[in-house]
């Protein structure tokens, strides 16, 4: 358990501070892929959306329609892109549309 600090901080630097002393950022990336997929796809690709799993750097993504499957793999650098600058960082290097 780390030590209290007598000086005051803000609770998004104590929140930071906790999930790097826990290592939860592996955790938090995923919901925050998941969310920045939701966001930036609409509910036209979410509607075929089943899965969403991020493992290491790469993105799989499961879809019901393989017309939708083989539309979106035309342009999978542009959303790996997409998604990272939502983000803010560089997680995802590879995506997988299933």
């Amino acid at each position: 358990m780390p030590k209290r600090h007598n000086e005051h901080i803000s609770i998004k630097d104590a929140l930071k501070e906790f999930v790097e002393a826990n290592n939860l950022e592996k955790g938090l990336d995923k919901v925050n892929v998941a969310d920045a997929w939701k966001k930036l796809m609409g509910n036209g690709v979410n509607n075929y959306t089943t899965a969403i799993n991020l493992q290491r750097d790469t993105l799989h993504i499961q879809l019901s329609s393989s017309v939708l499957r083989e539309e979106l793999s035309y342009g999978k650098q542009k959303i790996i892109n997409m998604l990272n600058e939502e983000l803010g960082k560089d997680i995802i290097k590879k995506l997988i549309l299933r």
